[in-house]
């Protein structure tokens, strides 16, 4: 097997990076840390970079503290490290296109850390939709 530099620390076979997004999933569902990150998201009031600056470090530390327990390190000095949350979501999103339950999980995932995203109100980019 050639080592790449996108391989992970840890490579996780499809159900076990289920079985690890679920524990990071649950994990943001602990009271403690749903309390953590509704005042995060208060505090960024749906602004965009505020949300990166106040939601997005409680939401890498959630997940670094689950997913360091297999092999995912943080490889940072002081405070939550985005390099062990990377190395995780790019392993996730290899696994997207294969297993539709992976798919969904991460999509319910991104759901709590990021925002919905706002169409535009007057329709556009709808595909070209011919009225005749």
């Amino acid at each position: 097997m050639a080592a790449s530099a996108q391989a992970p620390a840890a490579p996780l076979s499809a159900e076990q990076a289920k079985a690890v997004l679920a524990e990071v999933i649950k994990a943001f569902g602990a009271p403690e840390n749903a309390q953590r990150m509704e005042e995060a998201r208060d505090n960024a009031c749906n602004d965009m970079g505020k949300m990166l600056q106040f939601l997005l470090p409680v939401a890498t530390q959630i997940q670094q503290d689950v997913i360091k327990a297999y092999g995912f390190s943080s490889d940072g000095e002081g405070g939550p490290s985005l390099a062990g949350v990377l190395k995780f979501a790019r392993l996730i999103k290899s696994y997207e296109s294969q297993d539709p339950e992976i798919a969904g999980m991460s999509g319910k995932l991104k759901a709590m850390f990021l925002p919905p995203m706002t169409l535009p109100p007057h329709g556009a980019g709808t595909g070209g939709v011919a009225t005749s």
